[in-house]
């Protein structure tokens, strides 16, 4: 199972906290998934759904007592993705006109376009709406690879509303179009966590959290160890011209032609030329600093300049 049939499968469970929820969470489900005819003023309602616990939840929601209506299923086996489809008709009843304009998708003109208000004034409702987007539009990658979430709809509408109520609860997400799609998109792990956790999909956002710390110890180690090589490699550089030098200056000046005070480090240098400056230092003797080898090893290059 991917990792949105779980987010979805989770949040098919949550139980509504009012009427209001019911309504918001239908409303955004028909909204992103459903197809509605008119003919001859009767309306008649469509909704196509890939996920098992998705059908359920619409049935579910519009045989509630707020509507109480009639549907029909049908179960259908596609061919080419080798998955079942399910038909959700609601065919003309006594209430359906009433349903409709209760759920923000019809009005005395017509087709609404956006969000009711009235549907999402309260907070729970709010996160019932999207908790329905989710469920009807929704996909987040896998939390082992790259952080990403999407909600997609037809409407712009819609897509703009989604926004705001996402806005609402401090979550910062995009809209991109593609072809003839409105695409609210999020990127980073903190807001997609903030969405599945109002939504309702607690352990899922665990399972994100764990991922993403996860990743986070990953990172840091391959930053100290990244850092460690570049050290490594630096000093190793270092330390070959140095080698360099000194051999350089000894072939010009011979060893005796070189103070005192420097020929122990070139010595040591000489012998161990993979030490660091602070492991020359304890090889002294006595033992010298690290600042104190640096400066006898800036000398001798001076006077390999000179």
């Amino acid at each position: 199972m991917s990792f949105t049939a779980e987010v979805k499968d989770e949040l098919a469970r949550v139980e509504l906290g009012c009427k209001g929820c019911v309504k918001a969470q239908l409303a955004a489900l028909i909204r992103i998934e459903g197809s509605l005819g008119i003919t001859g003023g009767r309306p008649r309602l469509e909704i196509t759904t890939e996920t098992a616990s998705v059908a359920r939840t619409i049935i579910a929601l519009l045989h509630d007592g707020s509507f109480g209506l009639k549907t029909e299923l049908t179960i259908r086996r596609s061919v080419l993705h080798k998955a079942h489809n399910f038909l959700i008709v609601v065919p003309y009843q006594a209430g359906l006109s009433q349903a409709l304009k209760d759920l923000g998708i019809l009005g005395d003109e017509g087709f609404e376009q956006g969000i009711r208000y009235g549907l999402v004034a309260k907070d729970c409702c709010a996160a019932s709406y999207l908790r329905g987007a989710f469920l009807a539009g929704g996909y987040v990658a896998d939390p082992r690879g790259d952080f990403h979430f999407e909600l997609s709809t037809t409407s712009l509408g819609m897509a703009e509303g989604l926004l705001k109520l996402m806005a609402r609860i401090g979550i910062k997400a995009r809209c991109v179009q593609r072809h003839n799609t409105h695409v609210v998109y999020l990127k980073g792990a903190e807001d997609i966590l903030r969405f599945l956790a109002a939504t309702g999909a607690h352990q899922a956002a665990l399972k994100l959290e764990e991922h993403r710390l996860l990743k986070s110890v990953r990172n840091d180690t391959n930053r100290r160890v990244n850092a460690e090589i570049a050290n490594a490699r630096k000093t190793s550089r270092a330390a070959e011209e140095q080698v360099a030098a000194i051999r350089q200056l000894v072939s010009q000046r011979g060893i005796e032609g070189i103070p005192k005070s420097l020929q122990e480090v070139c010595l040591l240098r000489l012998k161990h030329p993979e030490a660091s400056i602070k492991e020359l230092g304890e090889y002294a003797n006595p033992p010298l600093s690290k600042s104190a080898v640096y400066h006898r090893i800036r000398r001798i290059n001076e006077m390999l300049e000179e």
